[in-house]
C-alpha cells in the first residue's frame, strides 16, 4: 500500500465570505466600537463588575478598552458539551468548530394548527407536539418551541415551555426566560431531569438563551440572565437580532461589526464572572424590506450576514449561533422551501455550531412544525453535500474499476454493495416513476410533509414514558411553587 504525505482532503468543504484582512478589518472595528461608542448596560452588577476591571462607565454607558475584550476572549472555551437527560450519546451536543446543529426557534405567537392548518394563538400543547416531532426527526440537532405558550400564567410561558419539551424529547434543549426568575425555575427543571445538582454540572442538558438589543443595548433581563448563567456555568447563547437598516447600519460590514459588539458585552461579563463559561455569539442577521417594512427571514442577505458573521465568530474563537430554514411566506409553499434550501445550505457550508429558527414563517412570527419536518429533508440533503468526497483507497476502487472493465457493469460488485449505503434515500422527495406516482394518488410535496408530520405527531410516542415518576412529581410542584409565588400584576406592569 502506498502512502501520500501532505495530501490535504475537503471532507467537509465549506466557502468563506470573508479574506483574513476583511476579518481583522471587522475586527478592529468591534474593538473600535466598544472603546468609543461603548454600549448601553442597564445593569448596576454587571457595570460595576465591569467598571472594577477598567471599563469606563458613564450613567449607563460602558465603554470598553481593548485589553478586556482580548482577555475575555482568551478564557471563553471554543467549544462544551450539552447532553440528552436520558444518557443517550447518540443525541449528545458538541458545540465546538465543525459540528453544526439544526433545529427550531423560540418564541412566535402563532402556529400553524396541525389539524386545520390555519394559523392560531400558540398554546400549551404546542410545546409536547414540537419536542416530539423534532425528536422523532434524524436532522434536526437540538430543540426550541417554535413559540411562546399564551395560555398559561405571564411570565411563566417559558417554564411551562421548557417543562413540557424536556419530558417529550431527549434531544438537548435551547430554553429562554423572560428573566431571571424564570430562568431559575428552568434550571431546577434541567436539573430533575439530570438527577441533582452535581449530575447536571457535568451534563448539562439544555442551552439558555438572552438576547441584548439593538444597536448596543444589553437591557437588563437580558443581562440578569447571563449573570445567572455565568454563576451557574450554563452554556449561554448571547446574540441580538439585527435588522439592517433599522436598528443596525445598512451595509453588511457594519451589520456584522454591531452585531458582534452587542455579543461580545455577554462575553466579557460572563468570563469576568466566571472564566471558561461558554458563551456562543451571532443571533438572526437580515436586513429590513423597506418596500414592506418587513424583517425578511427568506432574504438572501441573511445567508450573507450569517456566513459573515459565523466567519468573525470563529475568527474570535468563539461558537456561532446562526439562521435557517425560515421563511417570509405565509404557509409552507414553493416559496418556503425555496429561501428555506438556500439559507440551510449556506449555513451548512459555513459551519455555525447552532442554526435556528427552521420552521419558522411570516417572517418569524409563525412557527410551522410542517414547514421544520420540510427542512429536515433539506437538511439531509444538504448534510450529503456537506460530507464532501472521500479519496480513500477504497473509495478510489481503480481494482474495482479494473475488474469490471470497459461495457461492464457494477450492479453485482460488493464494492457497490457496501457503498451505495452511502448515498442519501429521501422520506419526502418524489422519485417514482409517472405511472407509479399516478397510481399512489398523485400526492405533491406539501401532501407527503403533512402525512409525515401527523404521523409523528399521532403514533411516535417520545420519551414521556421514560421520565420517572418523581420526576414528574418534582416538576409539577416547581410549576405549583412558581403559581403561588409569582407576582403577576408587576409581570404585566413590567411587560407593558
Amino acid at each position: 500500500m502506498s502512502t501520500q504525505t501532505n495530501m490535504k482532503v475537503n471532507l467537509t468543504p465549506q466557502f468563506s465570505m470573508l479574506s483574513e484582512d476583511q476579518k481583522e478589518s471587522i475586527y478592529h472595528g468591534v474593538l473600535r466600537t466598544l472603546m468609543t461608542t461603548g454600549a448601553n448596560v442597564h445593569h448596576e452588577y454587571a457595570r460595576d463588575l465591569l467598571k472594577r476591571h477598567g471599563a469606563k462607565v458613564d450613567g449607563l454607558r460602558v465603554y470598553f478598552p481593548q485589553n478586556l475584550i482580548t482577555e475575555a476572549l482568551s478564557t471563553a472555551p471554543p467549544f462544551t458539551e450539552v447532553f440528552a437527560w436520558d444518557g443517550d450519546e447518540s443525541k449528545k451536543v458538541w458545540i465546538e468548530e465543525g459540528r453544526s446543529y439544526f433545529g427550531p426557534g423560540p418564541t412566535p405567537p402563532n402556529f400553524i394548527d396541525p389539524d386545520t392548518l390555519e394559523r392560531r394563538p400558540y398554546v400549551r400543547k404546542d410545546a409536547s407536539t414540537v419536542a416530539r416531532v423534532c425528536d422523532a426527526l434524524p436532522n434536526i440537532g437540538y430543540v426550541q418551541s417554535l413559540g411562546s405558550i399564551s395560555d398559561v400564567t405571564v411570565g411563566l410561558e417559558s417554564v411551562y415551555e421548557f417543562a413540557d419539551m424536556i419530558q417529550n424529547t431527549t434531544t438537548p434543549i435551547m430554553n429562554w426566560a423572560f428573566s431571571r426568575e424564570a430562568c431559575e425555575l428552568e434550571h431546577k427543571i434541567g436539573i430533575i431531569m439530570a438527577g441533582s445538582e452535581e449530575d447536571f454540572q457535568k451534563r448539562p442538558n439544555f442551552v439558555h438563551y438572552s438576547e441584548p438589543i439593538s444597536p448596543l443595548v444589553s437591557d437588563f433581563h437580558a443581562m440578569d440572565k447571563c449573570v445567572y448563567c455565568a454563576e451557574q456555568r450554563i452554556p449561554q447563547v448571547y446574540t441580538p437580532c439585527s435588522i439592517g437598516g433599522a436598528t443596525v447600519a445598512a451595509g453588511h460590514a457594519a451589520q456584522i461589526i454591531v452585531g458582534l459588539s452587542e455579543a461580545m458585552v455577554g462575553v466579557v461579563v460572563s468570563q469576568l464572572i466566571n472564566p471558561g463559561t461558554c458563551v456562543v455569539v451571532g443571533g438572526v442577521q437580515s436586513i429590513l424590506d423597506m418596500s414592506r417594512t418587513v424583517y425578511s427571514y427568506g432574504a438572501p442577505e441573511l445567508s450573507i450576514l450569517t456566513a459573515g458573521m459565523t466567519e468573525m465568530a470563529h475568527f474570535c474563537g468563539l461558537p456561532m449561533f446562526s439562521t435557517s430554514g425560515c421563511t417570509d411566506t405565509k404557509s409552507m409553499d414553493p416559496q418556503s422551501a425555496i429561501e428555506a434550501a438556500f439559507s440551510i445550505n449556506a449555513a451548512m457550508l459555513t459551519g455555525p455550531e447552532f442554526v435556528h429558527d427552521n420552521g419558522y414563517t411570516e417572517s418569524g412570527i409563525t412557527g410551522d412544525i410542517f414547514q421544520t419536518v420540510l427542512d429536515d429533508e433539506i437538511l439531509g440533503m444538504a448534510r450529503t453535500i456537506q460530507k464532501g468526497i472521500d479519496t480513500s483507497e477504497e473509495a478510489l476502487a481503480v481494482d474495482v474499476i479494473e475488474n469490471v472493465g470497459p461495457g461492464g457493469h457494477y450492479l453485482y460488485e460488493d464494492h457497490t454493495m457496501k457503498w451505495f449505503q452511502e448515498h442519501w434515500r429521501p422520506s419526502l422527495m418524489d422519485r417514482n416513476s409517472y405511472e407509479d406516482w399516478d397510481k399512489a394518488g398523485r400526492s405533491t410535496m406539501k401532501d407527503r410533509v403533512i402525512e409525515k408530520t401527523r404521523d409523528i405527531i399521532d403514533n411516535y410516542e417520545g420519551p414521556i414514558s421514560k421520565v420517572p415518576k418523581e420526576a414528574k412529581e418534582d416538576i409539577d410542584k416547581v410549576l405549583k411553587s412558581a403559581e403561588e409565588s409569582i407576582d403577576i400584576k408587576a409581570l404585566k406592569e413590567e411587560r407593558d
